[in-house]
């Protein structure tokens, strides 16, 4: 496992899913017996989960996609995936 969690593979843990409410017109992590809403920036780095990728690679891509500092991009991000694998939402592959 690498010290720098940068280079971690975050993946969906089992049985839970990105999801995209057309009803409520909303994303949503669904997970066994639970669900999250998340909004739309948060959807746009879970879209890139693929348990492939490393952060550094998800937050590469979204400082490109959105023209923004890679230092704020990976702050969130950082935060962001801890609060998710706090909840079991992810987990790391490596």
């Amino acid at each position: 496992m690498s010290c720098n969690p940068e280079g971690r593979v975050p993946a969906f843990a089992r049985g839970v899913r990105l999801q995209r409410d057309r009803v409520r017109e909303q994303w949503v992590i669904q997970a066994p017996e639970r669900a999250f809403i998340v909004d739309d920036i948060a959807a746009a780095v879970l879209q890139r989960v693929s348990g492939d990728v490393t952060l550094a690679h998800i937050i590469d891509d979204l400082t490109t996609a959105y023209d923004a500092p890679r230092e704020t991009i990976a702050s969130d991000v950082l935060s962001m995936v801890a609060d998710l694998v706090d909840r079991q939402a992810l987990v790391w592959r490596s």
